[in-house]
Order: structure tokens, then sequence, then C-alpha cells
């Protein structure tokens, strides 16, 4: 995704044109349905392993990293066979530890996997150490996701890197093959030139740089959005950070992005870029928080992230229910607002950001299903609904992208890397807490943390 609102729309066309279609796409799902009788833990370990068959079953062949997209419907089943998404795959990695932490795979196959991945991601085209948005899986080549964006993407780089020291903490003292692989996993984070994106030291990082357009995107981060986790990594690395000053200037704005205002009586805390009056779309409380632990966590402006994430997913769930626009269907077991495909009022499947101010009538599932540890009894409320009473909803890697029961319980029979692989790490987050303890437990994301004057009694950062 893509800096504000306003980039996302900007981007969508570019992004999505291939997939757009002048018809609704309806799809017969068969065999998916779960009795009523399922347990709320039965049906967390169902859901955690649809979701690891993106990253397992479906991967790019050759990288077996996470593909942009897989469309079960098969339109256009080629294009994009080879391209991998950065930031996805980050979430893919985390994905796959859960499946090895809960048994779904076994741990060699993944250090197996796991190990192919990161030495492709070391011969591919990196960028100042930052990898592109989309790379060829075939040949670990730039794709270009927009004439102007074919070099260095930071934020995706930030989610591949969550992904990546998850991975090294998690092997680092195994046996000699995943102890390899963990000074695999090292060495592409030290690599990361996260300081360059401060065009020349300007006290904020900016996301895009290309060795043929330079810094023409001119996207600088600015608080708040789904890119806190850029800084916090900036500050942390142990090669090339950034200073304290540049969080504060360029991510906080010097605490400009502070709000005061409420929405069905929620402090919201800070303003949410181009949505200030309910929040933005609900990735913004996950990508960050794959690796990075809101729980009681502060720093100098923000008292607690925990809160700030939950009143945005819980605005966004009250939206749902208060549904000033009429839609059919949403209600206490149908929510959640977020970046995925879409649909118009004619039927054109395209892509677009869902949240109150945007709202097309279109339930993305992630959105709930990823907020767990914020709302853990509305997230199971939608879970339970649709793998018990819409089996329509259900593919064989979990929940399509993309319903909507108004529009007579249509849906996309596709997905997409970015919303299918926050699933089963958030879920896990909310049961275990188990990634939350490998990155922040990190010694470098201690020190960053402390650096840029964030605590966290619960893993000693003061």
């Amino acid at each position: 995704m893509k800096l504000n609102i306003i980039s996302i729309f900007c981007v969508s066309a570019v992004l999505f044109s291939c997939t757009t279609t002048s018809s609704t796409t309806h799809h017969t799902s068969q065999n998916n349905s779960v009795s009523s009788n399922i347990s709320d833990e039965q049906l967390m370990d169902k859901i955690q392993k649809d979701a690891l068959k993106y990253f397992w079953d479906y991967a790019e062949p050759n990288s077996m990293l996470g593909r942009e997209r897989y469309h079960e419907d098969n339109i256009y089943p080629d294009n994009d066979k080879h391209v991998i998404t950065t930031g996805g795959s980050g979430f893919g990695l985390a994905t796959i530890l859960v499946g090895v932490e809960r048994g779904y795979v076994s741990r060699k196959e993944a250090v197996k996997r796991l190990t192919v991945m990161m030495d492709f991601l070391a011969k591919a085209d990196r960028h100042k150490g930052a990898w592109p948005h989309w790379i060829n899986g075939e040949t670990g080549k730039t794709v270009p996701f927009g004439k102007k964006d074919n070099g260095g993407d930071l934020v995706e780089t930030a989610f591949l890197t969550t992904g990546i020291i998850q991975v090294r903490e998690y092997f680092k003292n195994g046996n000699a093959e995943e102890k390899a692989l963990a000074k695999k996993c090292d060495e592409l984070w030290k690599g990361i030139q996260w300081n360059w994106y401060t065009k020349a030291g300007e006290k904020v990082l900016y996301w895009h740089w290309s060795p043929e357009y330079q810094w023409e995107m001119n996207f600088p981060l600015q608080g708040y959005n789904e890119c806190l986790i850029t800084y916090i990594l900036a500050a942390s690395s142990p090669t090339f950070s950034i200073d304290a000053e540049t969080y504060e200037k360029g991510w906080t704005r010097n605490g400009a992005y502070l709000s005061d205002k409420e929405k069905y009586g929620l402090p919201m805390y800070v303003k949410h870029n181009g949505a200030e009056e309910y929040g933005g779309p609900l990735f913004w409380a996950h990508y960050s928080y794959i690796g990075l632990d809101p729980t009681n966590l502060s720093d100098k402006l923000i008292k607690n992230y925990f809160d700030l994430n939950k009143n945005q997913v819980l605005i966004d769930y009250k939206y749902c229910l208060e549904n000033p626009k009429g839609w059919k269907g949403y209600g206490e077991n149908y929510w959640g607002l977020t970046a995925s495909y879409s649909r118009s009022k004619d039927g054109n499947v395209g892509y677009d950001a869902h949240f109150p101010q945007n709202d097309h009538g279109v339930i993305t599932p992630t959105a709930a299903l990823s907020s767990f540890p914020y709302t853990p009894k509305q997230s199971m409320d939608l879970l339970r609904f649709i793998y018990t009473q819409k089996p329509q909803f259900i593919g064989s890697a979990g929940p399509y992208d993309a319903t909507s029961i108004h529009y007579n319980d249509w849906t996309t029979p596709r997905y997409l890397a970015i919303d299918q692989g926050t699933i089963a790490p958030m879920i896990e987050n909310y049961r275990t807490g188990f990634l939350w303890k490998l990155f922040m437990n990190a010694p470098e994301i201690k020190q960053g943390l402390k650096k840029l004057n964030f605590k966290s009694e619960k893993y000693n950062i003061k």
C-alpha cells in the first residue's frame, strides 16, 4: 500500500488495471461448510492453516516467496504468476513461522524453503539495500510498480524485514542449518541503507528512491498511517541507522500528528492521514504490528499504542453497526473495512481502500480477522459467521479477499498476499504473542526503541 488514502487511489488504477472486469464475480464453493458446533480454538486453527496455504501451496515456484495475488477464478491465470510482493512476502515469513510453531508444517521443510527465499533475496535487485515493491521471481529483477516507482520501496522493505528478523530470532540457536539460515537473515537486514532514504540528511524518511528517477516520487513518511515500523527499523539498524530527531520531525511532525478528536466516544489520539473523521483502513492497525507489540507500548507522545489501534478498530466496527448507507448484511457478525479488491454498483471489479468515509458495501474479511488482538469477540463473531453461514466466501486458502452480502453474496474468488498474510500472524499474536516476542526481544529492536524513547515494561524497554 502507499503513503496515504490519496496515494492508494492514485496507484490502484495501475496496480489492478489488468484485473478489472465489467461483470460481478460469483463463485460457488463446495465442501467449505463448517459445523456450527466447532469451537473457537478449532476455528482459529482452521483459518490459520487455510491462510498458510497461500504462502506454502501457492508460493512463487522459483523464489518460494509470496506472489502478489492468486486467482481461483482463473481470470488472467498467468498474469503476475512470477511477480513477488515484497511486503506481502514479509507477512508470509511470519505466517510460515506460525505454521512451524503450531506444527502445520515441519521445521525441517520450513528451514529448507526459507533458505531458498533468503538466497533469492540476497541476489535480487536492491536499491541502496532496499528491495523494490515487486520483484520478478524468476530473474530477481525489479518489476516497476509504476513508471517512476522502479527502485527501492522502503516501506515494503520494512514489512519484509520484520519477517526476516523474526526468522533470524526463531532459528538463531538451532542446528547448523538453522544457524546458517539465521546468518543469511542477519546479513540481509544489515545491508539495508535506511539513512540513505532521508534524501541527504533531511529529518524525514522517504518512501522511494529510483536509480533512474531519483527522488521524483517524493513521498515523505509522515504519521499517521501504516508506516511506523519503517522508522523503528531505521532507528534499530546496526549499520545504517537514523536518529531520534528524524522520527520526531518526520513521523510525528513535531507532534502535529496528535489529535484530540473522538468518534463514538472513543479518542483517536492521532490524525489518520486523509481519514481524520473515522480513521483509515484497518490495515493501518495491522502492518506495523506483525512484530511490534503495541501492548502498553508508549513513547513521548502516545501513552498506549494498543489503545490507539483498538479504538481505530472499534470505530470501524461501530460505524458498520451504525451502517449509515444502509448496506444489507452489515452488523455484529459482518464488519471490517480495509484496502482490498472491490466492486462498483454497476459490477466493475477493481481495487479500493475501504474505510468509513469510502464505504462501498464491501467487507474485507482480513480487516476483522487481523484485528483479533484488539477486538477478539467481534473478530470471532465474523470468523464464525463466514465459516459456518457463508461458505461461498471461503476458498482453498481461507476467506476470499472481498465480499458483499448487499450485492447478493458477491465475492472475488481471489487472494492478495498483503491481505491474506496478516491473518495468521495477528491471530497468533492474540493467542500467544509468539511473533511479538520474537521481534521485540531482538537486541537491535530493543536498542532502536530506546533510542526513539519508546517504553515497554513487558520487554524491559525503559
